[in-house]
């Protein structure tokens, strides 16, 4: 490739070199005049030279001048170079046979070549698609009424008759991939109008095809769409609200059916497991033969169980009679219950089981019992399909405004295929015949109670490696008290004398509205209440509640923690706590009073043993000084 030379610097400008010449050759004019006047023969001689000089001068003057001139000729060819240089375009110039002469930098960023590689080797129809260039060349044939032969003639074929030639074309690089260009080809001529080359300018036509094609078939779609709703309205309206009405009966006849028939079912089932737990259970225990039997009974009971409840959850969610229960929860703490109950199934199968630390919450606006129920679900799955000795991890954390809770296996994987079927209802992903139980729909009712909640619910996986079910929800800030407008929390005043505080820390707002229909029956005692066990403690260091009623499965901190810091801090430490929990087998109620707590009260709440239990530990309070006994004691 040839570039124009650079102009040189610090040429003068044309009046001071003027000036110079004028002022030269009038010196010397009075030299010759003054030599005119003198009638010897070096008079004569000198006339002669300066004659001569003066000559020489102005040949001198128009050959500098016409020196200054080219500065614009040189400015323009620069430009020129820059431009046919330029890599955001390929600029192909050929000699007349239409064999490539220069191939600029465009041209090689576009097709992969180096110039070296094709200037005096190659004509452009070599790097172009033939087929097309067949084409091209039958329809200017066709067109122009004159043979025209495939290959280069037909590229140039319009621009050496002087007819503007922009046209569309497919290069292909030397990797052999192709792409559209759009040529400008225009045929070079000398000083006499004979074609000497042709200059072939070409821009990737790539991104403005891609968009043609995605405008087109947006268009397609929109009319699509609009001939779909035009044969909406022109179809008969009553037709349409008929068939609706039988879908909709018919949907909400089998949900009611399903509804139904679970609940009929799960009646005798209770009977059947509760009676085969009596029979395992019964002193003297059964014979070896008895027991294998009952504990084919209590397997096959559960698993129907587990697909009555599944069924019924299926039939709730279509039907629309899933009521959610949305609120700050802490992430964490549910995974540490669920690790709680996952862990037996676990170790039976000897998988190791690797659950976030405490530390972080992660709080998230859902409903903890339905959040509870998708985690053991997946758990559940990561157990089952995974290999002896294998390994499940649950991992936690915050991708901006979502939190991502995800369990991963080291099972088999998923294969595309069987990625493509998840979540569809009774689809086992071949497992039908394999030894583990399952229904088919448990990750059908986890995906639509997790989209309920306003989460999403996805899968990876590696075939040989393992997979990752991860959920993502809404995150949330740690629970508070929250007041309604104009209200303040109780504080003891003089004319309130004669109450007593109760406070009641519990992050289920149904238990909250319960025992605040509890307390309203009590003249004596005024109600403060807290959503999560921090802000319990905060509200009992000030306003020095005369007891504490505790839920033991809060977030971020359990019940148990709480009632440790409440125990170690000397303003709250002399404070009675009783428990109110749903953990109510024997061992869980020894473990709280073990703990510490005044009374542990277990969920249904029975109302007399609540009532009792409040009377019970006021006087407690009273008897250490806390309360007045006049009004401790009803």
């Amino acid at each position: 490739m040839h570039t124009a030379e650079k102009n040189p610097a610090n040429i003068p400008s044309r009046w001071p070199m003027a000036l110079a010449f004028t002022f030269s050759a009038i010196v010397l004019l009075a030299v010759g005049l003054l030599a005119w006047h003198d009638s010897g023969q070096t008079a004569i001689v000198i006339d002669a030279l300066v004659l001569l000089l003066l000559l020489l001068l102005i040949a001198l003057y128009r050959r500098t001048v016409a020196a200054g001139l080219p500065r614009q000729v040189l400015k323009a060819g620069a430009l020129q170079d820059a431009i046919f240089n330029s890599a955001n375009f390929s600029c192909i110039a050929t000699d007349a046979q239409g064999v490539i002469q220069i191939f600029n930098v465009g041209a090689e960023r576009m097709l992969g070549y180096q110039a070296s590689e094709l200037v005096d080797k190659l004509t452009p129809a070599s790097i172009s698609d033939a087929q097309e260039i067949i084409a091209r060349a039958q329809a200017l044939s066709l067109e122009l009424d004159t043979p025209i032969t495939p290959g280069v003639e037909a590229l140039v074929f319009k621009a050496k008759r002087g007819i503007e030639d922009i046209y569309e074309l497919t290069y292909i690089r030397k990797d052999g991939s192709r792409f559209p260009a759009m040529l400008s080809v225009t045929a070079l001529r000398d000083a006499q109008s004979k074609v000497i080359g042709y200059l072939l300018i070409g821009t990737d036509n790539t991104a403005r095809k891609q968009d043609e094609a995605e405008q087109a078939l947006l268009d397609q779609r929109l009319q699509e769409q609009q001939q779909y709703t035009r044969s909406l309205v022109e179809s008969n309206n009553a037709e349409l609200e008929k068939a609706r009405q039988v879908a909709e009966k018919a949907n909400r006849a089998k949900s009611e059916f399903l509804s139904s028939m679970s609940h009929e079912l799960r009646t005798p089932l209770n009977a059947v497991l509760g009676f085969a737990q009596l029979m395992a259970s019964d002193v003297p225990p059964p014979t070896v033969p008895q027991q294998r039997s009952l504990d084919q009974i209590l397997k096959g009971g559960w698993y129907l169980l587990r697909l009555i409840n599944e069924i019924l959850d299926l039939a709730m969610i279509e039907s629309g009679k899933v009521t959610m229960s949305e609120e700050a929860m802490s992430l964490l703490d549910v995974l540490q219950d669920c690790q709680a109950m996952i862990a037996p199934q676990a170790e039976k199968r000897g998988i190791n089981m690797y659950f976030p630390r405490c530390g972080k919450a992660f709080y998230v606006h859902a409903d903890r019992t339905r959040v509870k129920q998708v985690m053991i679900n997946l758990l559940s799955n990561a157990i089952k399909y995974n290999q002896g000795g294998g390994s499940v991890r649950v991992e936690c954390r915050q991708r901006g405004n979502r939190v991502r809770a995800s369990v991963t296996d080291s099972g088999a994987g998923l294969s595309t295929e069987q990625m493509a079927q998840l979540f569809q209802p009774f689809n086992r992903l071949g497992q039908e015949s394999g030894t583990e139980e399952g229904t088919g729909i448990g990750l059908v009712v986890t995906r639509q109670l997790v989209e309920l909640m306003g989460g999403e619910i996805g899968v990876d996986s590696t075939v040989g490696v393992g997979t990752t079910f991860w959920v993502e929800f809404k995150a949330s800030s740690a629970p508070e008290l929250v007041l309604g407008q104009g209200e303040v929390l109780p504080v003891v005043q003089e004319d309130q004398e004669t109450q007593r505080t109760l406070l009641y820390v519990e992050d289920n707002p149904a238990n909250l509205a319960l025992v605040e229909q509890l307390i309203a029956r009590r003249s004596d005692l005024k109600l403060l209440t807290a959503i999560d066990a921090h802000l319990g403690m905060d509200l009992a260091r000030t306003y020095q509640p005369d007891i504490i009623l505790m839920d033991i499965n809060l977030p971020g901190l359990s019940g148990f923690g709480a009632l440790r810091l409440l125990h170690d801090d000397p303003l709250t430490s002399h404070i009675p706590v009783m428990a109110l929990s749903a953990n109510a087998v024997p061992r869980d109620i020894e473990k709280g009073l073990e703990a510490g707590f005044f009374r542990y009260l277990t969920k249904p709440i029975k109302v007399a043993e609540f009532m009792d239990a409040l009377d019970v530990a006021l006087h407690h309070a009273a008897a250490h000084g806390l309360a007045d006994d006049i009004h401790a004691l009803r």
